[in-house]
C-alpha cells in the first residue's frame, strides 16, 4: 500500500502516518485454506456431474439436419400405433420418423392449408378409442409427451397427406394398364372379373403406383439430407 505523508508547516516535526500492510498468515494457515479450496472445487465439479446425468433423461437416436429423434418419441409412437409400420422394432420405428422428418420438411416448404380443427378431433379420438383412455394418459405420461403434443403429431399426419394426394394423387390408368394389373392380381379382387372389379383395381393401381413414386423420392431426400444415426 501507499504511505499517506502530510508535509507540516515550517519548525514544526513531520508526522508520518503509514497504512500497515497485512501480515501474511501463517504457513500452515495458507495450506489449510488451499486444501479448503480444492475441496471445495471438487464438490462443485460432484454437483455438477451429477446434475448433468440427472438432466439426461432421454436417450438421442438419431439427428435429421437439427432435429433429434429421441428413444422416447420411438417408444410412444410405437405404442400408440401412430406410425403405419409392420415392424415395430427401434430400428423400423426410428427409419419412419427419419422419413417423417424429410417429409415435413418440405410440408414446410410448400404450407399446404391446415386441416380443419375437426378433422384434428376426430384423428385424437380415434386414437384413444383405439389405444384405451386410460392407457394413452399412461402412455403419454411415460414418455413425457402430452396430449396438445399428440394432437400437433397428428395435425402434422394430416399435413403430410394432404400435400402427398396433391403431389402424388391424380395418376389415372388406362384400359390396357388395367387389365395388366387384373390378370397379375386376379386372386386380390375374390373372382370378380375385369368389369366387376374395375374401380377397386383402379384404387390398388394408383396406391401402388404412388408408393413406388414417394419411395423414390424420400429416398432422394434422405440422400441431401444430413442424418446422423447414433450406434446402439
Amino acid at each position: 500500500m501507499v504511505s499517506v505523508l502530510q508535509r507540516p508547516a515550517p519548525h514544526r516535526p513531520v508526522a508520518v502516518v503509514r497504512i500497515a500492510r497485512p501480515a501474511l498468515a501463517p504457513a500452515g494457515r495458507r495450506e489449510s485454506l488451499a486444501a479448503c479450496v480444492a475441496v471445495a472445487w471438487l464438490l462443485a465439479v460432484a454437483m455438477a456431474t451429477l446434475v448433468q446425468a440427472a438432466e439426461i433423461v432421454d436417450r438421442v437416436l438419431a439427428v435429421v439436419d437439427g432435429a433429434i429423434i429421441t428413444q422416447s418419441d420411438v417408444i410412444g409412437i410405437s405404442r400408440l400405433g401412430l406410425e403405419p409400420a409392420a415392424d415395430r422394432t427401434v430400428a423400423a420405428v426410428r427409419d419412419a420418423l427419419i422419413e417423417r422428418r424429410l417429409i415435413l420438411a418440405e410440408v414446410d416448404r410448400y404450407a399446404p392449408a391446415d386441416p380443419a380443427p375437426a378433422d384434428v378431433d376426430r384423428a385424437v379420438e380415434a386414437v384413444r378409442r383405439r389405444v384405451g383412455g386410460a392407457a394413452l394418459d399412461d402412455i403419454l405420461k411415460e414418455t413425457g409427451g402430452s396430449v396438445e403434443q399428440l394432437r400437433r403429431y397428428l395435425r402434422d399426419t394430416l399435413r403430410i397427406e394432404s400435400y402427398l394426394q396433391q403431389r402424388f394423387g391424380a395418376m389415372p390408368a388406362s384400359d390396357a394398364e388395367l387389365a395388366d394389373y387384373y390378370r397379375g392380381h386376379a386372386a386380390e379382387f375374390g373372382g370378380r372379373s375385369l368389369t366387376e372389379a374395375r374401380a377397386d383395381i383402379g384404387a390398388a393401381l394408383a396406391r401402388e403406383r404412388r408408393g413406388t413414386l414417394v419411395r423414390d423420392w424420400i429416398a432422394g431426400l434422405r440422400r441431401r439430407a444430413n442424418i446422423n444415426v447414433l450406434p446402439d
